[in-house]
């Protein structure tokens, strides 16, 4: 029997949700630049521009998103798109991926592959920060630091070093500005806590995608930060991720896509953007038992207390 060819363009747009919810973490720009396999080049309706995807997001309840530059050419074009786009506000920083390849480090990492580094990469990582910075401060529209942390899947002994110390200066940056701060965090859970723990915890934390399980849950929510829930809660495997959601009060609860990746079941492995965000919301409105309408409106709800109106 021939095996059954796999999708790889854009899933069909959900339902609409009940009330509007924030997109917490999106990256636009790659969203926009998505090419999958299969495509036609010709057709524009395949290749949707950021006004289109804005669109397709509000007519389904997703009215507003955190558009995240986490290199320096996403924190650029973040710069300059959420000054243009009301339903946008940014997150910038250096992914701590990108610090250790600033950083001049070129090790093989437990991931297995070979350092890539790009023409941006020969900045000097103190100026890319120093760029982020200034973003952050000229621009009223950002309003929050990220993503930053670490991930030790994609670092070596060296890298884990650099990116511990690009963590704490992001941590730093977004205490001086009042801004939020979003986290990534892979493979590295204790030593994430032990740093915010260590350095304070700027007052509006959030740990985007979620990927702990309760015991990291129940250190959330004793400390009050925020953890934002993407495609990966809708996996049917992910039973201890539905847990830790279930530990967290409804008040620390955020939602997002994390597109073009993670799209939510049962699309997933293809391309992710901000209008599949209901399947996520109506994920963790099945795993909590609330309403959905409740859950659009908490969850928007939060997303203003952490970012600020739009």
């Amino acid at each position: 029997m021939a095996r059954r060819k796999r999708e790889t363009g854009w899933p069909p747009a959900p339902e609409p949700l009940p009330a509007p919810v924030v997109d917490d973490h999106t990256h636009l720009e790659s969203v926009v630049g998505w090419r999958a396999d299969g495509w036609d080049p010709a057709d524009a309706a395949a290749h949707p521009d950021l006004a289109a995807h804005l669109g397709r997001a509000a007519a389904v309840g997703v009215t507003r998103m955190v558009q995240v530059g986490c290199d320096l050419e996403a924190v650029a074009w973040t710069d300059a798109v959420v000054r243009e786009h009301p339903a946008l506000l940014g997150a910038v920083a250096i992914h701590p991926n990108e610090a250790v390849l600033h950083a001049g480090v070129r090790e093989v990492a437990p991931d297995g592959l070979d350092p890539d580094p790009q023409p941006r990469h020969d900045v000097m990582l103190d100026d890319a920060l120093a760029a982020v910075a200034d973003v952050a401060r000229d621009n009223p529209r950002v309003r929050a630091i990220g993503e930053t942390g670490l991930d030790f899947f994609r670092a070596g002994e060296r890298g884990r070093a650099v990116q511990r110390e690009a963590f704490r200066a992001h941590v730093a940056l977004a205490k001086e500005l009042g801004l939020a701060l979003q986290i990534h965090d892979r493979d590295a859970h204790d030593e994430v806590v032990d740093v915010l723990r260590r350095d304070g915890a700027p007052e509006r934390t959030v740990f985007h995608c979620f990927s702990g399980g309760v015991d990291l849950a129940r250190v959330c929510a004793d400390e009050g930060w925020y953890c934002s829930f993407a495609g990966p809660v809708s996996f049917p495997a992910n039973e201890d991720l539905r847990a830790a959601l279930r530990v967290l009060p409804a008040s620390l609860v955020l939602v997002e896509t994390d597109a073009p990746y993670l799209t939510v079941h049962p699309f997933r492995g293809r391309p992710n953007a901000p209008y599949l965000l209901p399947g996520t919301v109506r994920a963790v409105a099945e795993a909590t038992g609330r309403p959905l309408e409740d859950v659009c409106a908490q969850v928007s709800d939060v997303a203003t207390r952490v970012y600020g109106p739009w």
